[in-house]
C-alpha cells in the first residue's frame, strides 16, 4: 500500500512542477529537478529498507541531491554515508484519503480562478482588490490526484481559505472521475489537512547530499 502511494505522489509531483517524468532506479524512483538552486535532484524510495537507502545514496555524486523514504528520520540516519545529512526540517508526511464532493462556497469578499494545463489543474482564490489570497494545484495521476503547492497569504491566513481550497480541488478531481487524493505535507499542512480527513500514512525523511568543500 505505501509502495503504491509513495510512486502515486513521485508521478504526480513531477507533473505538478514540470520536471522530466521519474525514471526507475534499482532502488526506487529518480526526478531530475531542472533549474532549482537548491536541488539538484531527488531519489524517492518506495521501500525504506537499508540496503536501497545506502545504494541510492552511494550512487550520488551530484551535491543538492535529495533522497527521500517512508520512513522517520532516526531510522535512516544510521545509514547514509559520509557527506549526506538528514534534512530534519524537511520531513514530511504522506498523506490520502478517498475524495469526496462537498461543493464548497468561497467566503464572502473572495473570487475563485480555475486553469488547467494537461493533467495539473491551477486553482487560484483572489481577495476583493484582486490580489492573490491562496492557491492550490493538483495533477491526475490515473484515478488518484497528487495536491501540491497549497498556501494562503499572510494576511488572509485563519480564514478558511485553506479548506476552501482543498474541498475546491476535491470537487473537481471527483468530476474528473478521481477517487484518492495523495500529497507530501509539511507539519503545518498536517495539521490543517487532518481537520479535512486526510490520513498520514508514512512518515518522509529526507537527506541531502552536501558534501564538505575541500
Amino acid at each position: 500500500m505505501i509502495e503504491d502511494t509513495v510512486r502515486t505522489w513521485v508521478a504526480g509531483w513531477a507533473l505538478s512542477r514540470q520536471t522530466p517524468p521519474p525514471f526507475e532506479k534499482p532502488w526506487g524512483l529518480f526526478v531530475e529537478v531542472p533549474g532549482k538552486p537548491a536541488e539538484a535532484g531527488r531519489h524517492v524510495l518506495p521501500e525504506a529498507e537499508e540496503s536501497l537507502v545506502r545504494a541510492a545514496a552511494g550512487a550520488v555524486s551530484e551535491p543538492r541531491t535529495w533522497l527521500k523514504a517512508p520512513a522517520e528520520p532516526e531510522t535512516v540516519e544510521p545509514w547514509i554515508p559520509d557527506g549526506w545529512v538528514v534534512a530534519r526540517d524537511h520531513t514530511g508526511h504522506l498523506m490520502a484519503t478517498d475524495l469526496l464532493a462537498t461543493n464548497p462556497v468561497a467566503p464572502d469578499g473572495y473570487t475563485v480562478t480555475v486553469e488547467v494545463s494537461g493533467a495539473v489543474t491551477f486553482l487560484r482564490v483572489l481577495d476583493a482588490a484582486g490580489s492573490p489570497a491562496a492557491k492550490g494545484q493538483m495533477a491526475q495521476v490515473g484515478d488518484a490526484v497528487i495536491v501540491d503547492q497549497v498556501m494562503t497569504e499572510e494576511a488572509h491566513r485563519r480564514r478558511g481559505l485553506g479548506g476552501f481550497v482543498m474541498r475546491s480541488l476535491a470537487d473537481r478531481a471527483v468530476e474528473n472521475g478521481a477517487v484518492l487524493g495523495v500529497l507530501g505535507a509539511t507539519d503545518a499542512g498536517r495539521a490543517l489537512y487532518e481537520t479535512l480527513g486526510w490520513k498520514k500514512h508514512a512518515t518522509l525523511a529526507a537527506c541531502i547530499y552536501q558534501p564538505l568543500e575541500v
